[in-house]
Protein backbone atom coordinates (compact mmCIF):
# COMPACT_ATOMS: atom_id res chain seq x y z
CA UNK A 1 0.00 0.00 0.00
CA UNK A 2 0.96 3.53 -1.01
CA UNK A 3 0.15 6.34 1.66
CA UNK A 4 0.35 9.96 0.85
CA UNK A 5 -0.46 11.91 3.67
CA UNK A 6 -0.93 15.61 3.61
CA UNK A 7 1.86 16.42 0.99
CA UNK A 8 2.50 20.33 -0.06
CA UNK A 9 5.31 21.43 -1.72
CA UNK A 10 6.10 25.07 -2.08
CA UNK A 11 8.87 26.57 -4.30
CA UNK A 12 9.93 30.19 -3.21
CA UNK A 13 6.75 31.62 -1.64
CA UNK A 14 4.56 29.90 -4.58
CA UNK A 15 2.56 26.85 -3.36
CA UNK A 16 2.86 23.84 -5.79
CA UNK A 17 1.15 21.06 -3.88
CA UNK A 18 -1.19 21.93 -0.82
CA UNK A 19 -2.36 19.28 1.84
CA UNK A 20 -2.19 16.25 -1.07
CA UNK A 21 -3.65 12.81 0.37
CA UNK A 22 -4.26 9.15 -1.09
CA UNK A 23 -3.66 5.86 -1.16
CA UNK A 24 -2.88 3.53 -3.76
CA UNK A 25 -3.51 -0.39 -2.98
CA UNK A 26 -1.36 -3.25 -4.76
CA UNK A 27 -2.46 -4.21 -8.21
CA UNK A 28 -4.36 -0.52 -8.91
CA UNK A 29 -2.92 1.60 -11.63
CA UNK A 30 -3.81 5.11 -10.62
CA UNK A 31 -4.39 7.85 -13.80
CA UNK A 32 -3.41 11.65 -12.31
CA UNK A 33 -5.16 14.09 -14.60
CA UNK A 34 -5.51 17.93 -14.12
CA UNK A 35 -3.42 20.81 -16.50
CA UNK A 36 -0.59 22.07 -16.58
CA UNK A 37 1.01 23.22 -13.71
CA UNK A 38 -1.40 21.39 -11.80
CA UNK A 39 1.37 19.92 -9.93
CA UNK A 40 1.24 16.97 -11.45
CA UNK A 41 5.04 16.34 -11.78
CA UNK A 42 5.97 17.62 -9.09
CA UNK A 43 4.13 15.34 -7.33
CA UNK A 44 5.20 12.54 -9.16
CA UNK A 45 8.94 13.67 -8.22
CA UNK A 46 7.94 13.35 -4.72
CA UNK A 47 6.61 10.45 -5.31
CA UNK A 48 9.76 9.21 -6.37
CA UNK A 49 12.22 10.62 -3.90
CA UNK A 50 13.54 12.92 -6.35
CA UNK A 51 12.40 16.32 -4.23
CA UNK A 52 11.52 16.58 -0.83
CA UNK A 53 7.97 18.00 0.24
CA UNK A 54 7.92 20.70 2.52
CA UNK A 55 5.67 19.01 4.53
CA UNK A 56 4.04 15.64 5.08
CA UNK A 57 4.91 11.81 4.63
CA UNK A 58 4.77 9.17 1.90
CA UNK A 59 5.50 5.38 3.13
CA UNK A 60 5.11 2.83 0.87
CA UNK A 61 4.73 -0.93 2.42
CA UNK A 62 6.10 0.61 5.89
CA UNK A 63 9.11 2.10 4.26
CA UNK A 64 8.79 5.97 5.24
CA UNK A 65 10.42 8.55 2.23
CA UNK A 66 11.83 10.47 4.79
CA UNK A 67 12.74 8.13 7.48
CA UNK A 68 14.07 5.04 5.43
CA UNK A 69 14.69 6.48 2.00
CA UNK A 70 16.87 3.73 0.66
CA UNK A 71 14.37 1.01 1.31
CA UNK A 72 11.69 3.41 -0.20
CA UNK A 73 13.25 3.92 -3.52
CA UNK A 74 14.30 0.00 -3.72
CA UNK A 75 10.74 -0.58 -3.62
CA UNK A 76 9.85 1.95 -6.81
CA UNK A 77 10.34 2.36 -10.51
CA UNK A 78 9.94 5.88 -11.95
CA UNK A 79 10.06 7.08 -15.40
CA UNK A 80 10.17 10.97 -15.96
CA UNK A 81 8.52 12.95 -18.70
CA UNK A 82 11.66 13.28 -20.55
CA UNK A 83 13.00 9.82 -20.20
CA UNK A 84 17.03 9.40 -21.66
CA UNK A 85 18.54 7.30 -23.50
CA UNK A 86 22.23 5.85 -23.94
CA UNK A 87 23.01 6.61 -27.77
CA UNK A 88 24.37 3.79 -29.56
CA UNK A 89 23.24 1.54 -27.00
CA UNK A 90 20.70 -1.62 -28.41
CA UNK A 91 17.85 -2.35 -26.41
CA UNK A 92 19.09 -5.16 -24.48
CA UNK A 93 22.33 -3.28 -23.98
CA UNK A 94 20.85 -0.27 -22.46
CA UNK A 95 18.44 -2.68 -20.18
CA UNK A 96 21.38 -4.49 -18.61
CA UNK A 97 23.40 -1.45 -18.60
CA UNK A 98 20.52 0.51 -16.57
CA UNK A 99 19.85 -2.87 -14.34
CA UNK A 100 23.78 -2.83 -13.72
CA UNK A 101 23.25 0.99 -12.10
CA UNK A 102 20.54 -0.16 -10.04
CA UNK A 103 22.49 -2.68 -8.11
CA UNK A 104 21.12 -5.62 -9.43
CA UNK A 105 22.58 -8.99 -9.15
CA UNK A 106 24.38 -10.56 -12.00
CA UNK A 107 23.00 -13.76 -12.11
CA UNK A 108 19.42 -12.09 -12.08
CA UNK A 109 20.41 -9.19 -14.83
CA UNK A 110 19.71 -11.72 -18.18
CA UNK A 111 16.02 -12.84 -16.55
CA UNK A 112 15.38 -9.29 -15.27
CA UNK A 113 16.45 -7.62 -19.18
CA UNK A 114 14.36 -10.85 -20.51
CA UNK A 115 11.79 -10.34 -18.86
CA UNK A 116 10.85 -6.66 -19.15
CA UNK A 117 11.39 -6.87 -23.47
CA UNK A 118 8.48 -9.48 -23.06
CA UNK A 119 6.41 -7.47 -21.40
CA UNK A 120 6.84 -4.63 -23.39
CA UNK A 121 6.68 -6.22 -26.76
CA UNK A 122 10.89 -5.44 -27.43
CA UNK A 123 11.92 -9.01 -27.93
CA UNK A 124 12.06 -8.01 -31.49
CA UNK A 125 14.12 -4.86 -31.04
CA UNK A 126 16.48 -6.61 -28.72
CA UNK A 127 19.28 -5.60 -31.00
CA UNK A 128 18.18 -2.39 -32.37
CA UNK A 129 20.00 0.95 -31.44
CA UNK A 130 18.02 2.55 -29.28
CA UNK A 131 18.61 6.14 -30.77
CA UNK A 132 17.28 4.59 -34.03
CA UNK A 133 13.69 3.53 -32.94
CA UNK A 134 10.28 5.59 -33.26
CA UNK A 135 9.36 7.97 -30.24
CA UNK A 136 6.94 5.18 -29.36
CA UNK A 137 9.27 2.21 -29.22
CA UNK A 138 11.55 4.49 -27.28
CA UNK A 139 8.70 5.40 -24.58
CA UNK A 140 8.21 1.44 -24.63
CA UNK A 141 12.08 1.17 -23.97
CA UNK A 142 11.82 3.99 -20.91
CA UNK A 143 9.10 2.07 -19.38
CA UNK A 144 10.99 -1.55 -19.57
CA UNK A 145 13.59 0.65 -17.63
CA UNK A 146 11.28 1.44 -15.32
CA UNK A 147 9.96 -2.03 -14.23
CA UNK A 148 13.50 -3.84 -14.89
CA UNK A 149 13.84 -4.85 -11.18
CA UNK A 150 10.08 -5.48 -10.74
CA UNK A 151 9.22 -2.27 -8.55
CA UNK A 152 5.80 -2.51 -6.24
CA UNK A 153 4.98 1.05 -7.26
CA UNK A 154 5.61 2.52 -10.28
CA UNK A 155 5.32 6.36 -11.36
CA UNK A 156 5.03 7.47 -14.89
CA UNK A 157 5.06 11.00 -15.75
CA UNK A 158 2.86 11.54 -18.91
CA UNK A 159 3.35 8.23 -20.59
CA UNK A 160 0.99 8.91 -23.34
CA UNK A 161 2.31 12.30 -24.66
CA UNK A 162 3.45 12.23 -28.35
CA UNK A 163 2.21 8.49 -29.09
CA UNK A 164 -0.25 7.97 -31.70
CA UNK A 165 -3.54 5.87 -30.46
CA UNK A 166 -2.34 2.44 -31.80
CA UNK A 167 0.58 2.63 -29.15
CA UNK A 168 -1.24 4.46 -26.83
CA UNK A 169 -3.42 0.89 -27.07
CA UNK A 170 0.01 -1.30 -26.51
CA UNK A 171 1.29 0.70 -23.40
CA UNK A 172 -2.10 0.58 -21.93
CA UNK A 173 -1.72 -3.15 -22.46
CA UNK A 174 1.48 -3.55 -21.05
CA UNK A 175 0.02 -1.83 -17.74
CA UNK A 176 -2.35 -3.81 -17.45
CA UNK A 177 0.09 -6.74 -17.17
CA UNK A 178 1.83 -4.97 -14.99
CA UNK A 179 -0.80 -4.32 -12.70
CA UNK A 180 -0.01 -8.05 -11.72
CA UNK A 181 3.04 -6.90 -9.61
CA UNK A 182 3.22 -3.50 -9.23
CA UNK A 183 0.48 -0.32 -7.85
CA UNK A 184 1.26 2.41 -11.03
CA UNK A 185 0.48 6.02 -10.63
CA UNK A 186 0.88 7.82 -14.22
CA UNK A 187 -0.02 10.94 -14.87
CA UNK A 188 -1.64 12.82 -18.01
CA UNK A 189 -3.07 15.67 -19.83
CA UNK A 190 -6.29 13.56 -21.25
CA UNK A 191 -8.80 11.56 -19.10
CA UNK A 192 -10.02 10.24 -22.22
CA UNK A 193 -6.48 8.70 -23.08
CA UNK A 194 -5.76 7.19 -19.33
CA UNK A 195 -9.33 5.29 -18.98
CA UNK A 196 -8.85 2.28 -21.14
CA UNK A 197 -6.81 1.07 -18.31
CA UNK A 198 -6.66 2.96 -14.98
CA UNK A 199 -8.58 1.78 -11.98
CA UNK A 200 -9.23 4.99 -10.21
CA UNK A 201 -8.67 8.58 -11.33
CA UNK A 202 -7.38 11.49 -9.22
CA UNK A 203 -7.36 14.66 -10.20
CA UNK A 204 -5.27 17.80 -9.18
CA UNK A 205 -6.05 21.54 -9.99
CA UNK A 206 -4.36 24.36 -8.28
CA UNK A 207 -1.95 22.06 -6.50
CA UNK A 208 -4.65 20.54 -4.31
CA UNK A 209 -6.54 17.22 -5.32
CA UNK A 210 -10.12 17.44 -5.95
CA UNK A 211 -12.58 14.55 -4.53
CA UNK A 212 -13.72 12.25 -7.07
CA UNK A 213 -12.05 8.82 -7.99
CA UNK A 214 -14.27 7.97 -11.67
CA UNK A 215 -13.41 9.40 -14.79
CA UNK A 216 -17.01 10.36 -14.74
CA UNK A 217 -16.55 12.87 -11.17
CA UNK A 218 -13.06 14.01 -12.48
CA UNK A 219 -14.15 15.25 -15.91
CA UNK A 220 -17.11 16.82 -13.86
CA UNK A 221 -15.02 18.51 -11.50
CA UNK A 222 -12.20 19.65 -14.31
CA UNK A 223 -14.98 21.30 -16.65
CA UNK A 224 -16.66 23.13 -13.28
CA UNK A 225 -17.13 27.10 -13.63
CA UNK A 226 -14.04 28.46 -11.52
CA UNK A 227 -16.65 30.49 -9.58
CA UNK A 228 -17.94 27.01 -7.84
CA UNK A 229 -16.35 27.51 -4.47
CA UNK A 230 -17.75 24.15 -3.72
CA UNK A 231 -16.29 21.96 -6.75
CA UNK A 232 -13.79 19.94 -3.78
CA UNK A 233 -16.64 18.35 -1.97
CA UNK A 234 -18.39 16.77 -4.73
CA UNK A 235 -17.66 13.24 -4.95
CA UNK A 236 -17.39 11.32 -8.19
Amino acid sequence: MLEVKNISFSWGRAPLLDDVSFTVAPGETVALVGANGAGKTTLLRILAGVCLPSSGTVVADAADMLRAPMRYRRLLGYLPESAPVEPGMTVKGYLKYRANLKGEMQKKIRHRVLEAMELCGLEARADARVDNLSQGLRKRVALAEAILLRPRFLFLDDLLAGLDAETRLSVGRILRSVSSFAATVVSGHELDELEGFATKFLALKGGRLLNAKTAAGVRALLTAAPARKEEGEAEG
